[in-house]
């Protein structure tokens, strides 16, 4: 035992090895491709552990030969628990992809979770009833929770780890604020637990052994329970550690057992390392344990949480600069507000709640009180600093400089890198023109030298659709780019699927000045008007050209027609040299009038006219104009048939890109040369 204390109380070794792990991990998950063993079959055997039903489908998680994704578009009545043997007849297709740069990858996501496809069924087929234990209690649970219905949410996030059933605005909320960490099972709820298990099992016995014994047994099984999460694993293993040290007295730093955790765990599942609670569940604790002996010098609990709270706050500034391009100063003073609300209010009253029912009324009177304030401060964004998206070497360089000012808060090295990181777009002289995939639609941004100026021509939008476009994909990759307003947002005219996003926009983005295009406004373009007018955003319509900087970008289409198509605002610009041209959706009588009244030919960029549509492009009109690259914005396999071939054969002198075959398409022009890149797979 004493050559075991010795070895384990090795100053360095748990660090050294630590680091070698990590840097062993990387190695392996990046060098090394993993394949799924499915080809081309479609007929799947497997066990289901996880259930959602929407609107339009029911989603299977299904253990087979490996992990699958069943997505069932037809109701099924036959009664489908968790635990339970099907047979699935269906087709395999490939996770989708980011199309547009920075934004979140379905696909990678997936990948990290050892899941490849996702099956499209079109029979399913109930072969035998669940038999495991574990799965019927947490059916049994789940079934409870639905009994307790206006705090269902809470009680399944809390108790199953499963935050499917809380409403998408509160949950965008609390992540807004910084906070959405309190609602997920990691340490503070095993701390919890642990706590309240060994309190009672001490009044019984003082037998240490025998109790914390049952601790992790108990532990083990509502992790196996809830499902094995890399944050409550995380958690589970650091208690065990914990704990073994402390029983047996093994003196082993509270550091080196970080280390021992960050080792087997990283070991037994390498791919913990890509998983975002993982990240933010470690990092944070073992930073709390790092600065441990700070923290206890403050004797006031308010400070003490204020100092805790800012540690937390700081060490996760470089994981929200990487994922979500921002950090909220609030959520230092949030989350000294919401946790005790949380820990010691709503947590322990969900548990209450769900032995007694009657008691979650009270809950939900704290609920209200949690959800009202947190959409009011997410709704007056006034703490977010947005910044553009850092490489690797700069989030190391961020995590040595964090550390340097805890240690030392004289040392404001961190803060120095923080204002020079937000300000570097300031310092980039080139141009960005990126055509941005929003399917069956139309996006432009054009990005001006040191951030002088943003311009979004369209937003796209598909009425077909409940997918959130601009929160998702575009306000993302302008925060990714360091983009925090829009200073121009140009409308080419009133469709749907060039302005259906503009309200989601300048609702959840800054945006200056609208430009409308000629013409009588329709009812989409009258709606955006009475919010642009409840915002005091100024618009314009009909205009001939707009100054930007040294740049001008001339609208060439100022004539009224009798539909949108033809009063498509037609933009043309000269840029370094360079000749850009969006023709939104002008039809060949619009192309017809511009060949008539301007002297327009080598264009360099072509943003071909109404996705490729045989009403637009003419022979005519792409003869004189005479392109070097295309582009096309269209839907993948579109009703439309979306662009058409005699479209594509006008086109064939040019260099073609479409967004449903390239993704987006980026085009940049420094030092004089363009430089053009694609988003896809």
């Amino acid at each position: 035992m004493k050559k075991l204390r010795y070895i384990l109380q090795h100053k360095y070794l748990f660090k050294v090895l630590a680091i070698l792990t990590l840097l062993l991990v990387i190695a392996y998950t990046k060098l090394i491709a993993r394949t799924s063993i499915y080809h081309d079959e479609n007929n799947f055997v497997g066990k289901i552990y996880k259930l959602k039903k929407t609107n339009d489908k029911t989603i299977i998680y299904l253990k087979a030969k490996e992990n699958l994704i069943i997505n069932y578009y037809q109701d099924y009545n036959n009664n489908l628990k968790l635990g339970d043997t099907i047979s699935i007849i269906g087709n395999l297709t490939i996770p989708s992809y980011n199309t547009i740069p920075n934004t979140f990858n379905y696909q990678k996501y997936l990948y990290n979770n050892n899941i490849f496809y996702i099956v499209k069924a079109k029979k399913i087929v109930k072969i035998k009833n669940n038999t495991n234990v574990i799965y019927y209690l947490k059916d049994r649970v789940q079934k409870r929770i639905n009994t307790i219905s206006k705090s269902s949410g809470y009680l399944n996030t809390f108790l199953l780890g499963d935050n499917s059933l809380l409403d998408e605005k509160i949950i965008e909320s609390y992540q807004v604020n910084g906070i959405s960490h309190i609602f997920s099972i990691s340490g503070m709820h095993v701390s919890m637990f642990a706590s309240l298990i060994l309190f009672i099992l001490k009044r019984i016995s003082y037998n240490n052994y025998y109790n914390y014994s049952i601790v992790i047994m108990f532990l083990i099984f509502y992790t196996v329970l809830i499902g094995s999460t890399p944050s409550i694993i995380r958690s589970l293993t650091m208690y065990i550690l914990f704990t073994i040290n402390k029983v047996l007295n093994l003196k082993i730093t509270k550091i080196d057992i970080m280390c021992m955790v960050l080792i087997i765990l990283l070991i037994l599942k390498p791919l913990y390392i890509y998983n975002l609670s993982f990240q933010y569940s470690y990092i944070i604790s073992f930073f709390l344990i790092v600065f441990n002996s700070k923290i206890k010098l403050h004797k006031n609990s308010i400070i003490k949480s204020l100092y805790i709270s800012f540690i937390a706050f700081m060490v996760s500034i470089p994981i929200n600069i990487y994922y979500f391009y921002q950090v909220n100063i609030l959520s230092i003073i949030l989350n000294v507000l919401y946790v005790p609300l949380v820990t010691t209010i709503i947590f322990p009253l969900t548990l209450i709640s769900f032995i007694f029912p009657q008691i979650s009324c009270i809950l939900n009177v704290f609920v209200k009180i949690m959800e009202s304030t947190s959409l009011f401060i997410s709704n007056h964004p006034i703490g977010i600093v947005i910044f553009p998206k850092p490489n690797t070497i700069l989030i190391i360089i961020y995590y040595i400089l964090i550390m340097l000012f805890l240690y030392n808060k004289k040392n404001i090295l961190i803060f120095l890198l923080m204002i020079f990181h937000k300000n570097s777009i300031y310092f980039d002289n080139s141009i960005e023109i990126t055509i941005l995939d929003v399917g069956q639609g139309d996006s432009a941004i054009i990005r001006f030298p040191n951030n002088y100026s943003n311009i979004l021509i369209d937003t796209g939008g598909n009425q077909s659709s409940n997918f959130n476009l601009i929160k998702n994909n575009t306000i993302p990759y302008l925060k990714s780019k360091g983009v925090s307003t829009i200073n121009y947002l140009v409308l080419t005219h009133g469709d749907y699927d060039h302005m259906g996003e503009a309200i989601n926009l300048v609702n959840n983005f800054k945006v200056e000045k609208v430009i409308f295009n000629c013409g009588p406004y329709n009812d989409l373009e009258k709606e955006l008007i009475n919010v642009l007018d409840k915002k005091h955003i100024k618009y314009y319509s009909c205009i001939k050209q707009l100054n930007i900087d040294k740049n001008k970008l001339y609208f060439l289409q100022t004539k009224e027609y009798d539909n949108e198509n033809d009063n498509s605002n037609v933009i043309y610009t000269e840029l370094n040299g360079y000749k850009f041209m969006f023709m939104g959706d002008a039809s060949t009588t619009t192309e017809k009038e511009i060949l008539d009244k301007y002297n327009l030919s080598d264009v360099d960029v072509l943003k071909v006219g109404h996705h490729g549509s045989k009403t637009s492009s003419s022979r005519e009109f792409i003869n004189e104009v005479n392109p070097n690259y295309s582009i096309i914005s269209v839907g993948k396999n579109n009703r439309y048939g979306h662009p058409n071939k005699e479209v594509l054969d006008n086109l064939k002198n040019s260099k073609i890109y479409r967004t449903d075959e390239d993704g987006s398409i980026m085009f940049k022009i420094k030092n004089n040369k363009l430089k053009i890149e694609i988003c896809s797979s």
